[in-house]
């Protein structure tokens, strides 16, 4: 080989040489610099316009940059959807989804769960001081197992809201007050005097006076009432019926059977956007559901103003209300992506961006520096009135009441349906036997009691 091939050969070499050590280079800095990815299911909005994936944005753009973490939502669903794929996944089913880095829960959620310690317990990862900030019965809704495996990031509760519209004429023409809606008892005594007034519009047509109020959640009333008078809902894995129950169930149902309250199924959004109802207890976070603009049976509509304020109580019991809401679950991985989870879920649980979080949906915040601090003047920047009063509502709420959390019991959502059901046919019975029969609705009160009491036992 002449000199100067031999010289070309070598040059060769060199480059080859030097452009693969360059590529290692470089291929160990794309690695280096590759951000930690983790991945997330919710149900806050839609996949293209969701409140959340706007603070994720944020986020990514922020603190995600400055510390390689990038969040990426993988899915916008409901929490139904996600709670049959969790388990799906867990129970390794065939066709399965692969399990997010985060997920929106329920408790039940892990409950039923084959192994809940593939989670984060998140009290390893947070310190006393960062969870005392949290509202502490928030806290205490996540634990499962003795474990904090649910993170609160935003909350719901039970809240009253009125068509204020039609209320103020019924007030004006009976002297009804909306101080008289703090009880039940006044609530239950309201529904009777607007039954008897509806009714006398039309003198000519007998017992067509309209309803005065509509409960989404018949269980949780009777749950709470009963808790907030001192006494066990739950005995074992069943139902107490207890004298508690007793005096929760008298001023209820006196008024359903003479009228005043609304039995049908369905959201209690839906009688008082069709003027059938005026005043109801549901989720706060239906707000977004309920209709400033009421459409009547003979298709006159009229704009109406809708307010909310706290849950009514039982005279000389607790202020409880049921407390509502998913958070959120970290499967464990890698350190890395745990690393980067708990960064995102530190900073979604800081006071302002919670706020700026759950104003956007008409949920609570899930801190108690974000309500004292920050809620009122996100209250300010409010446009829709009805918004603004649900979180004075809230803010009250959160003031003056225990937030009340449900027992985790296997039989939990099976008691739930049962009495949904069985306390609805009884009463519509019971409705039936007081207009026909002509029954006294004294007699009527105790009687359905005990035929209800007695169907659900069976």
């Amino acid at each position: 080989m002449s000199m100067n091939k031999l010289r070309r050969v070598i040059a060769c070499t060199l480059a080859c040489t030097l452009s693969l050590a360059v590529l290692i280079i470089c291929a160990g800095c794309g690695r280096q610099n590759d951000p930690t990815v983790v991945t997330l299911w919710h149900v806050y909005g839609g996949q293209a316009d969701s409140p959340l994936n706007a603070l994720i944005d944020e986020f990514n753009a922020t603190v995600g940059a400055k510390q390689n973490i990038r969040v990426q939502v993988t899915s916008v669903t409901n929490t139904n959807t996600i709670h049959e794929n969790v388990l799906a996944s867990a129970y390794n089913d065939p066709g399965a989804p692969e399990l997010p880095d985060m997920f929106i829960s329920y408790p039940k959620t892990v409950l039923a769960m084959p192994d809940d310690t593939v989670l984060v317990d998140y009290s390893e990862h947070f310190t006393k001081a960062e969870l005392d900030k949290f509202i502490p019965e928030f806290i205490e809704e996540g634990m499962v197992n003795d474990r904090l495996t649910v993170l609160p990031v935003a909350k719901s509760t039970e809240i009253m809201f009125i068509n204020k519209t039609d209320f103020d004429r019924f007030a004006a023409a009976t002297g009804a007050q909306i101080s008289d809606l703090t009880t039940w008892e006044g609530l239950y005594g309201l529904a009777d005097d607007y039954y008897a007034w509806t009714d006398a519009k039309t003198p000519d047509i007998k017992n067509d006076g309209k309803t005065f109020f509509v409960h989404d959640y018949h269980f949780d009333y009777f749950q709470v009432g009963v808790e907030s008078l001192g006494e066990s809902f739950f005995e074992g894995e069943g139902l107490a019926f207890g004298p508690a129950f007793e005096q929760v169930w008298k001023p209820y149902a006196r008024a359903t059977l003479e009228g005043g309250v609304w039995l049908q199924s369905g959201y209690a959004t839906e009688p008082l956007r069709t003027g059938d109802s005026i005043v109801s207890v549901a989720s706060s976070a239906s707000v977004l559901y309920y209709s400033d603009t009421v459409t009547y049976p003979d298709n006159v509509s009229e704009k109406v103003e809708i307010i909310a304020l706290p849950c009514p109580v039982f005279e000389g019991g607790e202020k409880l209300v049921m407390q509502r809401g998913a958070g959120m679950c970290t499967v464990k991985s890698t350190p890395e992506k745990t690393k980067a989870c708990i960064t995102f879920l530190k900073w979604l649980t800081e006071p302002k961006h919670n706020v700026d979080f759950v104003t956007s949906l008409g949920y609570m915040p899930v801190t108690t520096e974000a309500f004292d601090s920050y809620l009122t003047d996100a209250i300010d920047g409010l446009t829709d009135p009805k918004y603004k009063s649900l979180y004075e509502a809230f803010i009250a709420t959160q003031q003056e009441y225990t937030f009340y959390n449900a027992p985790k019991l296997d039989s939990y959502l099976k008691l739930e349906t049962r009495f949904e059901e069985m306390v609805r046919s009884s009463l519509t019975a019971g409705r039936y036997a007081y207009l026909e029969q002509g029954r006294s609705i004294d007699e009527l009160t105790l009687s359905v009691l005990e035929d209800f009491k007695q169907s659900y036992a069976d």
